[in-house]
């Protein structure tokens, strides 16, 4: 029986509580033809059908990264879509597979920051959070990624630092530690009471 059937749009839903309980099927069984099938259909000529393939395909790798890292290059060429949905949610599954499909990305490290230049706050977000990851697989990486990570941190708005310098944390090295921690320091005084709270939990973590 195909997958497909089990999509909201296909039980005539408007939520995304089909799509999620499938994820979780999906993810808890290991499916790989399942997975198979929706990664398929991402570019059905239904976009309701493709905006609950990329729900799925990002929810279940959240869950079970395994089961989707295969499709790093898919989710890639994605980022190209003119749909936001689409663009969003690739970047959201290249979050959960970053590390363990960083030698793919890597070799598109230049459209997924294009995308984030291009993209919505989710795709920002997702891609920071990507780019954190890859930068923790290897001192090459790091290397590479890094800067664009700090240079982002100085630029981004004030209330994306502290989530941003969080999932930038994954990336901190002995070596690269005091240019992430002056880089915040020079945001401090943007900054509400709120979010300065959270950096400064970042500077507790680091101490510890």
């Amino acid at each position: 029986m195909t997958v497909l059937n089990r999509l909201a749009s296909q039980l005539g839903r408007n939520d995304e509580e089909p799509n999620v309980l499938l994820a979780r099927q999906l993810a808890g069984e290991s499916n790989h033809d399942g997975i198979a099938e929706i990664i398929v259909n991402l570019t059905n000529k239904n976009k309701k059908i493709q905006h609950d393939c990329i729900k799925v395909a990002y929810e279940a790798g959240e869950l079970n990264p395994a089961l989707i890292s295969e499709y790093a290059e898919t989710f890639i060429e994605l980022l190209k879509s003119r749909d936001n949905r689409i663009v969003w949610g690739a970047m959201t599954a290249l979050s959960a597979i970053a590390d363990m499909s960083a030698d793919t990305i890597m070799k598109h490290l230049e459209q997924v920051i294009a995308a984030m230049h291009n993209g919505s706050v989710i795709t920002v977000d997702r891609g920071v959070l990507a780019l954190s990851k890859l930068a923790a697989v290897s001192r090459e990486n790091n290397n590479e990624i890094f800067p664009y990570l700090l240079d982002h941190l100085r630029n981004c708005r004030s209330k994306e630092v502290p989530q941003h310098a969080e999932s930038t944390l994954l990336a901190v090295t002995s070596g690269n530690i005091e240019g992430f921690l002056r880089v915040l320091r020079g945001r401090e005084e943007q900054l509400t009471e709120s979010q300065l709270k959270r950096v400064k939990k970042i500077y507790r973590r680091l101490e510890s």
